[in-house]
C-alpha cells in the first residue's frame, strides 16, 4: 500500500467514555468484519476485559475506507482509559500520526481527559475531538464543546458530534481521518527500520511481534536482527489485523501489523527494540520508549513450593505482552521462595494476579502492596526500596523519601467540602482550583502516592455520589517522618507483613492490621501475642487467647487452694508450651490484611 494513502491513529479518552464501541462501528462502517461476527467490543478479545467492561491491552486493526473513489488503509489502535494503563496510551502513540480524542457529551471533560491530551500533544499527533453519545437524553454536546475549548484549548467548532452505540456521525469521522491525519512520514528507498511496539506470546507459534515499519519495506522471508537484543531470524510471516491476523508477503513504509519469526525465547524481543535486515551494519536504532516506572510493588508467591518454576515461566510470559510489569526473585521467611513484582498500580496489580491464576493455573499468595520509597544513607548514596524488608539499619539513614504525585479530582462543585476533607486526612497539599465548566470544578493537590493507592479511589467516589474522576501522576520523591513497622506474631516477626508508614498513622495502621490478624488466626493451645513495633517501641497490641480446659471442674466444694493449685500448675504448663510452640498462620490471614484493614 502506497504510504499516501495510510492514516494511523489511535483512540483515546477517560474510562467509559466508548472508545471500544466506536472501534466496533468503524469495522462495521467499513465492512471490515463480516456481520456474523460482529460483536458488542469485539477488539477486547481477553475474557477478563469483557467480564469488567474495560479495556486492558491496546488493540490493533486496519480497515480500508474508500473515499472519493480512492481506497486508504486506516490503521486503528484501540487504547485503554484506565490511569493505571497510561503507558499501553503511550506506546500505541507512538505508532500514529493522529488520534480521536472521545469525550462523553453528557459527562464532559474528565481527569483523564486531559492526561491523554497531553500524551498526543506530547507525541506531535494531530488531535481529531469527537463528541460521543449525543443520543443520551442527558447530553449537552454545545456546553462539552465549549469545555473542551475552556480546558484542552481545542476549538470548539472542531468537535464532531457522534453516537457510537446508534452509528450516527462515524461515516464522518473515518472523513475527518482522511482528510486531517498526514499519512506516515518515511523513506520508502531506505534500509528497513520497524518499530517492536507490542508483542505477545502463542504456545503454537512463538512470540508474535507487533511492528510498525518506519523505512522501507519488510518482506516475507527476509533475515533481520534487532538492535537492542542482537538476535537474528528469518520473517517466517507477515501480516496485518482484520482484527485477526491477516498475512501479507511485505509490510511498506508507514503499515502497522504484526511479525512471526519461530521465536520462542521471551528474553529475545523487547517492546521499543528497532528490527533492520541482517545485512544493514549502517542504520541508527529508533528511539523506542523510556522504560515504565513501577508504582506499586508487593510479593507474589506460589502456595506450593514445587509450584515456583511454573510462576517463573507465566510470570515470564506476562512479562512480554506487558512490559510494565516487572519482578525478581525474592526469599520470605514467612512465605519461602517467591517474586518481588511491580505494577503501575493497584488495578494493574489486580488484573495481573487474574491473568496468572488463569492463564498458568498456579495457586498463588499475594503480599499486601506496598509503594517505591528512596532513602538517603549518611555516605551520600541514594538506594530505592521496593519492600520494606530491604530497608538498611536506622543508623545508616540520613533521611527517607516517599513518592508525591500530582492529583488532579473533576467533580461538581457542591462537592468541593467533601474532597477538601479527604485530601487534607490524606496529608495533601493544596495547588489550585478552576473551574471548567457550568458547577464543575478541577481540584489540584500535591500528595503521597501511598495515602491514594488502597481506597482513596473508592472514599472519593463515597464522597461525591460517583461524580468525581480523578487522574495523578508522579512529580518526584520528598523527605518526611516515616517508620518502617514491623508485625510481630508470638515474638517472631513476620516480614511479609511490614510496612513504610508516617509516625502519626503508624499506631493506628499497626491496630487495624493486628484486628484483622486476631480475627483469622486460630486460637491455639497457649495465648499469642500480636504486636506492631516500630524499632524497639511496641506501638499497638493484640491477644488470641488460649484454649484451656477447665481443670478445676472436679473440684466441687473444699479449700479453695487446691483450685488455685490446679490453676497454675495449668498456667506453668502454658508458659512452657509457648517457648516450644509455633504459631501457623493461614494464608486467608494474609488475604484478609491485603483486602485492607481500614475496613
Amino acid at each position: 500500500m502506497k504510504r499516501e494513502l495510510i492514516r494511523n491513529f489511535s483512540i483515546i479518552a477517560h474510562i467509559d467514555h466508548g472508545k471500544s464501541t466506536l472501534a466496533d462501528r468503524m469495522l462495521e462502517v467499513t465492512k471490515t468484519v463480516k456481520e456474523r461476527d460482529a460483536r458488542a467490543q469485539l477488539l477486547d478479545n481477553m475474557d477478563l476485559e469483557r467480564e469488567r467492561g474495560i479495556t486492558i491491552k491496546a488493540k490493533a486493526a486496519s480497515m480500508d475506507y474508500e473515499k472519493d473513489g480512492v481506497v486508504y488503509r486506516l490503521n486503528l489502535i484501540d487504547t485503554p482509559g484506565h490511569v493505571d494503563f497510561n503507558y499501553e496510551v503511550e506506546r500505541a502513540l507512538q505508532a500514529c500520526e493522529g488520534a480521536l480524542l472521545l469525550v462523553d457529551a453528557s459527562q464532559g471533560v474528565e481527569a483523564q481527559t486531559l492526561h491523554n491530551t497531553i500524551l498526543a500533544d506530547n507525541a506531535g499527533l494531530h488531535v481529531i475531538p469527537v463528541l460521543n453519545k449525543i443520543d443520551l437524553p442527558t447530553a449537552r454536546p454545545d456546553e462539552v464543546a465549549q469545555e473542551i475549548e475552556n480546558v484542552l484549548t481545542i476549538e470548539a467548532e472542531r468537535c464532531r458530534p457522534a453516537s457510537a452505540k446508534t452509528g450516527v456521525g462515524v461515516k464522518e469521522i473515518l472523513d475527518a481521518i482522511v482528510d486531517e491525519i498526514p499519512s506516515p512520514q518515511g523513506d520508502p528507498d531506505a534500509s528497513v527500520r520497524a518499530l517492536i511496539y507490542d508483542a505477545e506470546f502463542n504456545d503454537y507459534r512463538g512470540v508474535i511481534a507487533h511492528i510498525r515499519v518506519i523505512d522501507g519495506s519488510l518482506k516475507a522471508g527476509d533475515k533481520f536482527r534487532m538492535m537492542a537484543g542482537g538476535t537474528r531470524h528469518e520473517a517466517l510471516e507477515l501480516g496485518i489485523f482484520r482484527p485477526a491476523l491477516t498475512p501479507r508477503k511485505q509490510l511498506d513504509t508507514g503499515e502497522v501489523g504484526y511479525l512471526i519469526a519461530n521465536i520462542k525465547t521471551l528474553s529475545e524481543v523487547r517492546v521499543g527494540d528497532t528490527i533492520v535486515l541482517d545485512k544493514d551494519l549502517t542504520s541508527k536504532p529508533l528511539p523506542g520508549y523510556r522504560p515504565a516506572r513501577s508504582m506499586v510493588f508487593c510479593g507474589i508467591f506460589p502456595t506450593q513450593n514445587k509450584d515456583f518454576d511454573s510462576l517463573r515461566t507465566a510470570l515470564e510470559k506476562l512479562q512480554l505482552n506487558d512490559s510494565a510489569f516487572t519482578f525478581a526473585p525474592e526469599t520470605s521467611d514467612a512465605l519461602g521462595f517467591g517474586f518481588r513484582c511491580g505494577f503501575l498500580g493497584l488495578l494493574h496489580m489486580e488484573i495481573v494476579q487474574e491473568r496468572l491464576e488463569r492463564e498458568s493455573h498456579v495457586d498463588i499468595l499475594q503480599t499486601a502492596p506496598n509503594v517505591t520509597y528512596e532513602v538517603l544513607l549518611r555516605d551520600g548514596t541514594v538506594e530505592q526500596l521496593d519492600s520494606p524488608s530491604q530497608m538498611p539499619d536506622v543508623m545508616r539513614i540520613d533521611e527517607l523519601r516517599e513518592p508525591i504525585v500530582r492529583l488532579d479530582v473533576v467533580s461538581p462543585d457542591e462537592h468541593i467540602g467533601a474532597i477538601m476533607k479527604l485530601a487534607i486526612d490524606r496529608r495533601g497539599r493544596f495547588r489550585k482550583q478552576d473551574y471548567i465548566g457550568p458547577g464543575r470544578v478541577m481540584i489540584s493537590w500535591d500528595i503521597p502516592l501511598s495515602e491514594i493507592i488502597f481506597d482513596f479511589f473508592d472514599k472519593l467516589k463515597s464522597a461525591t455520589r460517583g461524580y468525581a474522576t480523578m487522574d495523578y501522576e508522579l512529580i518526584g520523591f520528598e523527605a518526611d517522618d516515616l517508620v518502617k513497622m514491623r508485625i510481630l506474631v508470638n515474638g517472631e516477626e513476620v516480614d511479609a507483613l511490614s510496612a513504610i508508614s508516617h509516625s502519626t498513622k503508624v499506631e493506628s495502621k499497626g491496630r487495624s492490621i493486628l484486628k484483622v490478624l486476631r480475627k483469622e488466626i486460630p486460637r491455639h493451645m497457649f495465648k499469642v501475642a500480636l504486636q506492631a513495633a516500630v524499632g524497639g517501641k511496641i506501638v499497638a497490641r493484640e491477644d488470641i487467647a488460649a484454649m484451656r480446659k477447665d481443670v478445676t471442674a472436679k473440684c466441687y466444694g473444699g479449700d479453695i487452694s487446691r483450685k488455685r493449685k490446679l490453676l497454675e500448675k495449668q498456667k506453668a504448663g502454658k508458659k512452657r508450651m509457648k517457648m516450644v510452640g509455633s504459631v501457623e498462620i493461614p494464608q486467608k490471614a494474609f488475604f484478609a490484611v491485603l483486602r485492607g484493614p481500614d475496613d
